[in-house]
């Protein structure tokens, strides 16, 4: 079986700052692997390298088999033109700490826009399944509110119907409900758990250690731009291996 996900010594720099210093990774297809670590430990930098909105300075990184934003032709390697990075980035959907609904559009307007303009899909059946994608995250009832009538975490659960509107092979979702006031953080983390069961393939960077240990199959700490330790959820986060990893969960626990 091919490999969700399958990231071969990548790197990452900013001008002189090495932000990923060799990351190996496989994500199968179905798992959930939860990213958890320090701010500025390259996290959310490899999520925006999974779905090319940043482009590595060294490495392999593959989605579904393919190569992602570039191609390969016996031993070189070509950039993909910008118009075919976007399509296979439709492939992937990404949910940020930051909600980003376009404010002038209600929720159902919001979820429909992306499959109308880029797949070209009909009106009528995109309002069909935007209005099945605002049920399945509890929302069919908000399908005409704008943004500003929503609270943070029903607006973060129509960015991830927005998301799944596309029809995505993978989510990313980097640090969903660090934005969120505490009660708001519950809602969210149930969408996202549906997700999971119903067989989505998911990676998520969050601070939310009770969503790690239940939802997650794989559990990566990174730090300063590497894995340190990588496991089985309730295992590292029991009785991690590494000083690194136990020093970080005493403060987050």
């Amino acid at each position: 079986m091919t490999a969700m996900v399958k990231a071969e010594a990548v790197h990452k720099r900013f001008a002189r700052l090495e932000v990923l210093r060799g990351i190996n990774l496989e994500v199968e297809p179905g798992e959930v692997m939860v990213i958890i670590g320090p701010s500025g430990s390259g996290k959310s930098t490899f999520l925006r390298c999974i779905n090319h909105l940043e482009k590595i300075n060294a490495g392999r990184l593959w989605v579904d088999g393919e190569l992602v934003g570039y191609r390969q032709s016996g031993d070189k390697i070509y950039e993909l033109r910008e118009r075919e990075v976007a399509r296979k980035r439709a492939e992937i959907g990404m949910v940020f700490q930051h909600f980003n609904l376009f404010p002038h559009m209600t929720a159902i307007e919001n979820v429909v826009e992306a499959p109308m303009r880029v797949k070209g899909t009909p009106r009528q059946r995109a309002a069909e399944d935007g209005l099945e994608l605002l049920e399945r995250v509890g929302l069919a009832d908000k399908c005409r509110a704008y943004p500003s009538q929503l609270s943070g975490g029903q607006q973060q659960r129509v960015a991830i119907a927005r998301a799944l509107a596309m029809e995505p092979k993978l989510m990313l979702f980097d640090e969903p409900t660090s934005a969120l006031d505490p009660e708001l953080v519950g809602e969210v983390l149930d969408a996202m758990r549906q997700l999971a069961h119903d067989g989505m393939t998911m990676i998520v960077v969050t601070h939310e250690m009770g969503f790690a240990r239940e939802v997650g199959d794989d559990l990566v700490f990174m730090d300063d731009g590497v894995i340190v330790e990588q496991g089985a959820p309730r295992d590292i986060l029991a009785s991690p291996r590494e000083v690194r990893t136990r020093e970080f969960l005493s403060k987050v626990l």
